[in-house]
This record gives C-alpha cells, structure tokens and sequence, in this order.
C-alpha cells in the first residue's frame, strides 16, 4: 500500500495556486479606481477684495505699511527703518484690542518673495493679528 501512495503522489505534481489571472483582475480594479477617483484640490480659504466703487478715506486706526522696490518702509505715509519697524508696531500693537490688529503691507507687483515674508514674519512677531497684501497700483 505504501508503494501504491509514493507513485501516486510522483504522478501528479504538487498543487499550486495560479496567481497570473488574480494579478490581471488587481490591475484592471486599481486602473478603474484610479480613473474614477475624483480629483480634489486643496483649497486654502481666501477672501477676495471686492473692488471699492466709491475711494473712502481709510480709518486712523488701519496702519499702511507701503514698501518700494528697494525695500524703503513707510508705516502710514512716515518713513521708517526695517530694523525699528518690530519695536514700533509691538508698541502699537501694545494699546489695541485683538480685533483691531492689522496691518497691510502696499509694494509694488514686482517685490520680490522674502522681502514680503520678512515684513509679515516682523508684523507677526510684533503681536499683528491679520496681515493684508495690497498690490501698488503706482
């Protein structure tokens, strides 16, 4: 009886799992899952500025921090150095409720990407709460 189990088993080779038609139906379900995926794209929330029909004089308390292309400061039409712009606005920004902490920064277009990042880093370590961009029309 043994001799008749060892030719059996020599007889047909061993059971295998075929493998190749599971990995086709993977591919087509990871192709149609990825076709019909909706794409989603980061939003960041943005105010947009409606444009003013009627110029009004801005508030006392709105502080404009105007810069040129060579990164000459005015806070409010008084010129200023970058380097006591900190202490300034943190004295500032001392006497004002959290509400009313703002500050917007006008430069031209062309302005280059860490100028800006400085002045707001600055605004923001000196206790300024909302930071506006408003592009120089000059």
């Amino acid at each position: 009886m043994s001799n008749f189990k060892s030719r059996v088993r020599s007889a047909f080779p061993p059971p295998s799992i075929n493998v190749t038609p599971l990995i086709d139906v993977l591919l087509v379900l990871l192709i149609i899952f990825m076709v019909i995926q909706p794409h989603k794209e980061a939003m960041l929330p943005v105010k947009a500025p409606e444009h003013a029909k009627i110029e009004t004089p801005p508030s006392p308390e709105t502080l404009m921090l105007t810069v040129s292309g060579d990164m000459v400061l005015q806070l409010n039409s008084k010129p200023i150095e970058v380097g006591a712009l900190l202490p300034f606005l943190a004295d500032l920004m001392e006497h004002r409720t959290l509400d009313i902490r703002a500050l917007f920064i006008k430069g031209p277009s062309g302005l280059a990407y860490g100028s800006v990042v400085l002045l707001i880093d600055l605004a923001k370590g000196a206790g300024v709460i909302t930071v506006g961009l408003v592009k120089d029309e000059a």
